[in-house]
C-alpha cells in the first residue's frame, strides 16, 4: 500500500514539473509576443511579436479595402490609409505589450483581451467621407417609403391607434455614426441598407394607449350652449377635429379650430348685427331688428373658458362670455320685456313670463316712424319737457309726467294727454314723433313697475 502511495505521489509530482516547465517555456515565449487571443481593432494578434503585428494591421486595418455599399451594389471602395490612418502602429503596440504580462497567457487564451489603436487618422477627411454619405442618404430618402410611427387618429366615431409602418428611409445619423465606428474598429464593409429608420412609437406603446383614451373621452362629451333661447351642441366630429397632442404626450385643443368655432357662434347670434327671432304675443314669430340691447361674444376669453371646459374632461352646457355697453344683458330676451306692436298698435309688460301690464298705444307718424329695434329702458325720470322740432322746423315742447327712453334717438315710452283716444289707424294722422304714446292712467300703472335695463322689442 506504502509502495503505491509513493508512485502515486512521484507521478503527480513529475506532471507538475512537466506543466512549470511548459508553462514557464510558454512564458518565455511570450515575453517577446503578444499574448493568446489580443485583438487590436476587431484583428486577432495573438502569438505576434510587435514586427508581425504592425505588419498585420497595416494589411488588415490601413491598407485593407473598406466597401460601402447603398442600394445593394456597391458606392465606394476605400483604404484606411487614404483617409491619414497610419501605417506604423508600434508605439501603440508596445503600449499594449507593456500592460501584458508573459505570465497571464493562460488565463488570456481563456478570455482574450481587446484592444483600440489610438485615432490617428486625417479628421477633416473622414468628415469629408462622412459628409458625402449624409448627402447621397438625403438624397435616396426623398424617393423612399418613410418609416411611420403609431399614431392615435380619428376613424368613423372614435379613436384609434393606427400601427406603425416601417418605410425605406435611411436612419442617417445610425449610418454615418456606423461608418466612423466600422473604420475605427477594423470592420471591413458598411451596408446602408441595415441602417433604415425605425419606429419611435409602436402599437403597442402605453403613452399611444393613455392618449387614445383620453381623446376618446374628450371627444365623448356633451357639450353645448344655452345662447339667444337656443340649445347649440358641439357635436362628436366636431370635438374630434379639435383634439390633438405635444410633444409631451399631453392631449391638447387645437385653438385655432376652437377660435373659428367660437368666431362661427359670434357671428350667428350676436345681436349687434343679427336680428332676433321673437315669439309675439299675436302675430307668432317676428324679426326684430339690431338695437341698442346688443352683445357679441368676448371670442379670446370665451375661447380659453371653453378649451378649460373641455379639458375638465365633464359634459356641460353654458352661456358664453359677452361683451356689451348693456348692463347685465343677457344672450337671451329671457321672460321679463315690453313688447310693442306697431302693426297691432300695441303694448304688453311681461315679467317671468306673466302679463303684468297691457294698453293701445299710439307710435310715430309715417314721416316720423317709431323705429323698430330690439332695446332697452335706459333710465326713468318723471316731469320732463320733450323737446325737438316739427316737420315745418319750428320747434315743440312737450311736457310729460313720465320719461322713459329706450335707444340713442330719443326716443321713449312717455303718457300723452293731448290723445284723445289711443290704438287703430290713428297714428296714420296723430301719430308721434317716433316716441310711444301712452294713456296717462295706463302710464300710471307701468311706471312703477318697469325697471331700468328691461328689454324693449318694437316691431
Amino acid at each position: 500500500m506504502q509502495e503505491k502511495t509513493k508512485k502515486i505521489v512521484i507521478f503527480g509530482l513529475v506532471v507538475l514539473l512537466l506543466f512549470v516547465s511548459f508553462y514557464s517555456f510558454k512564458s518565455i515565449h511570450y515575453a517577446e509576443r503578444l499574448l493568446p487571443k489580443t485583438k487590436i481593432n476587431s484583428i486577432n494578434v495573438g502569438g505576434l511579436t510587435l514586427e508581425q503585428a504592425n505588419e498585420k494591421l497595416n494589411t488588415e486595418l490601413s491598407e485593407a479595402p473598406f466597401i460601402i455599399q447603398l442600394d445593394n451594389s456597391l458606392w465606394k471602395k476605400i483604404k484606411r490609409s487614404e483617409y491619414g490612418w497610419s501605417n506604423n502602429h508600434l508605439n501603440d503596440l508596445n503600449k499594449i505589450k507593456q500592460q501584458q504580462q508573459p505570465f497571464a497567457w493562460g488565463i488570456n487564451s481563456l478570455l482574450g483581451s481587446q484592444h483600440q489603436l489610438s485615432k490617428e487618422y486625417d479628421q477633416s477627411k473622414v468628415n469629408q467621407l462622412v459628409e458625402n454619405l449624409r448627402t447621397v442618404l438625403l438624397q435616396k430618402n426623398a424617393s423612399r417609403v418613410p418609416t411611420k410611427n403609431a399614431t392615435v387618429e380619428w376613424q368613423k366615431d372614435n379613436f384609434v391607434i393606427v400601427p406603425e409602418k416601417q418605410g425605406t428611409t435611411f436612419d442617417i445619423e445610425a449610418a454615418t455614426s456606423a461608418l466612423i465606428q466600422y473604420l475605427e474598429n477594423g470592420e471591413d464593409s458598411l451596408d446602408a441598407e441595415t441602417y433604415y429608420a425605425q419606429p419611435i412609437l409602436t402599437k403597442e406603446d402605453s403613452v399611444l394607449k393613455k392618449q387614445k383614451a383620453r381623446m376618446n373621452q374628450l371627444a365623448n362629451l356633451k357639450a353645448s350652449y344655452t345662447i339667444g333661447g337656443k340649445q347649440v351642441s358641439i357635436s362628436t366630429e366636431e370635438l374630434s377635429s379639435w383634439l390633438t397632442t405635444n410633444e409631451k404626450a399631453e392631449v391638447l385643443l387645437n385653438q385655432e379650430k376652437v377660435t373659428a368655432f367660437v368666431t362661427k357662434l359670434n357671428n350667428e347670434y350676436n345681436t349687434v348685427e343679427n336680428p332676433t327671432q321673437f315669439n309675439s304675443t299675436r302675430r307668432g314669430t317676428v324679426t326684430v331688428p339690431a338695437g341698442i340691447y346688443s352683445w357679441s361674444i368676448d371670442i379670446p376669453a370665451e375661447v380659453k373658458a371653453l378649451s378649460d371646459k373641455i379639458l375638465a374632461g365633464e359634459d356641460f352646457n353654458r352661456v358664453p362670455l359677452i361683451v356689451s355697453d348693456v348692463p347685465n344683458v343677457q344672450t337671451s330676451i329671457g321672460k321679463t320685456y315690453v313688447e310693442v306692436d306697431l302693426q297691432n298698435q300695441y303694448m304688453w309688460y311681461y315679467k317671468e313670463g306673466e302679463l303684468q301690464f297691457e294698453t293701445d298705444i299710439v307710435s310715430g307718424k309715417p314721416s316720423t316712424p317709431t323705429p323698430p329695434g330690439l332695446n332697452y329702458v335706459t333710465s326713468k325720470s318723471t316731469n320732463q319737457v320733450l323737446r325737438g322740432l316739427n316737420e315745418d322746423g319750428s320747434k315743440y315742447a312737450s311736457p310729460v309726467r313720465y320719461w322713459m327712453p329706450i335707444d340713442q334717438t330719443g326716443v321713449g315710452i312717455h303718457d300723452s294727454d293731448w290723445q284723445y283716444a289711443y290704438g287703430g289707424d290713428l297714428w296714420l294722422y296723430r301719430g308721434s314723433h317716433g316716441c310711444i304714446n301712452t294713456p296717462p292712467a295706463k302710464m300710471d300703472e307701468l311706471y312703477p313697475i318697469l325697471e331700468v335695463g328691461t328689454p324693449v322689442l318694437v316691431f
